[in-house]
C-alpha cells in the first residue's frame, strides 16, 4: 500500500512562496508518476503539475513559470515549489501517485493513491 503524506501548506501573502512536500511517494512500491491537484468547481480536480515515469514534467497553464515540481529520490519525496503566489491559488493541494505507465497524467482518475491534502491560502 502506498501512503502519501503532504506538508508545507500555510498562509502567505500574494507574491510569496511556499514549498509543498509529498513524502513516501515516488518509487515507493513501484509508483511511477506523481501529480499535484487542487479542487475546482464542476471538475474531479484541477491538474497542477506532474512528474511522469518518462522523466518529463508537465504543468497547468495557470501555474507554468511559477510552480516547479521536483523529486528527491533519496528522500522518496516529491516537492512542489510555488512562487509568485496569487489569491486564486488558494486551495487544498493533493499529492497523487500511480503505478501506471499511461499518459493521462492530468486526470485525477489516472491516480490510485492520494494524500490527505494540505491547505494553501494566499491573501491579497
Amino acid at each position: 500500500q502506498v501512503q502519501l503524506v503532504e506538508s508545507g501548506g500555510g498562509l502567505v501573502q500574494a507574491g510569496g512562496s511556499l514549498r509543498l512536500s509529498c513524502a513516501g511517494s515516488l518509487h515507493t512500491f513501484g509508483t511511477r508518476t506523481m501529480g499535484w491537484f487542487r479542487p475546482a468547481p464542476g471538475t474531479e480536480g484541477e491538474f497542477v503539475a506532474a512528474f511522469t515515469w518518462s522523466g518529463i514534467k508537465y504543468y497547468a497553464d495557470s501555474v507554468k513559470g511559477r510552480f516547479t515540481i521536483s523529486i528527491d529520490n533519496a528522500e522518496k519525496t516529491v516537492y512542489l515549489q510555488m512562487n509568485s503566489l496569487k489569491p486564486e491559488d488558494t486551495a487544498v493541494y493533493y499529492c497523487a501517485a500511480t503505478r501506471s505507465y499511461g499518459t493521462s497524467w492530468n486526470r485525477p482518475g489516472h491516480y490510485e493513491y492520494w494524500g490527505q491534502g494540505t491547505q494553501v491560502t494566499v491573501s491579497s
